[in-house]
């Protein structure tokens, strides 16, 4: 089974990072672009064959390694 967890930081949290991605596609003229948030993505391949055994085993991951949740949101999607 496959799975993809984003990790997001929370409104309201600086992120100096994607000021740093803002600030650099401005300066290649790129216009349009109003703010940059930067945030993780994981593709993970589990081997377990139930859906909901699947999100328990992440939401565990995310809770104790993926994500920061002081700062950090995440989504997990079960992709089958």
């Amino acid at each position: 089974m496959k799975a993809r967890v984003i990790v997001t930081l929370k409104n309201g949290v600086l992120d100096p990072q994607g000021k740093a991605i803002e600030g650099a596609l401005k300066s290649f003229g790129l216009e349009g672009v109003d703010s940059v948030r930067q945030g993780k993505v994981f593709d993970i391949e589990l081997s377990a064959t139930d859906k909901a055994k699947a999100e328990a085993v992440l939401k565990e991951a995310c809770e104790k390694l993926l994500a920061n949740t002081v700062v950090e949101n995440y989504k997990v999607e079960v992709l089958g």
